[in-house]
């Protein structure tokens, strides 16, 4: 563990898991630890000891391992309605468990690899088919 004395793991906005910086209020969201560009103040979400052997080096709190072992994304990409594990297991797999399509998705079989179980209900009537149904221009 490279922060053992210390929990870091806070919530960031809309509830997504986020890291914790020293000053013990600012709270990265996970996607954004590693990322080249320092959120806190004193960079530690961009340190060696964190960022070294990615996703090793992570708190596993920030980690989603997708069902393909070759693969894994940060935890708040998991459950965020586009398909960031490529088999759909971050949104469709049963270690996701996640919520069903909220507001501003209609639930389908989407067309595009780029969503899962739903799309987003802006692409809804706009003359583009993006479920198989086709439900997205003629219901939703």
């Amino acid at each position: 563990l490279p922060f053992p004395s210390v929990n870091r793991f806070c919530t960031a906005s809309s509830n997504r898991t986020g890291f914790l910086c020293d000053n013990g209020v600012t709270c990265v969201p996970a996607s954004q630890v590693c990322d080249r560009v320092s959120n806190c103040k004193n960079g530690e979400d961009e340190q060696e000891k964190l960022c070294g052997d990615l996703p090793h080096s992570l708190p596993g709190y920030l980690v989603f391992h997708c069902s393909n072992p070759r693969y894994w994304i940060y935890a708040d990409q998991r459950c965020n309605g586009m398909n960031d594990c490529g088999d759909c297991s971050d949104e469709m797999g049963t270690l996701a468990a996640c919520p069903p399509c909220g507001l501003e998705w209609w639930s389908c079989s989407p067309v595009l690899y780029e969503y899962c179980s739903c799309v987003p209900r802006r692409l809804c009537r706009d003359g583009v088919q993006h479920c198989l149904s086709w439900s997205d221009e003629y219901i939703c």
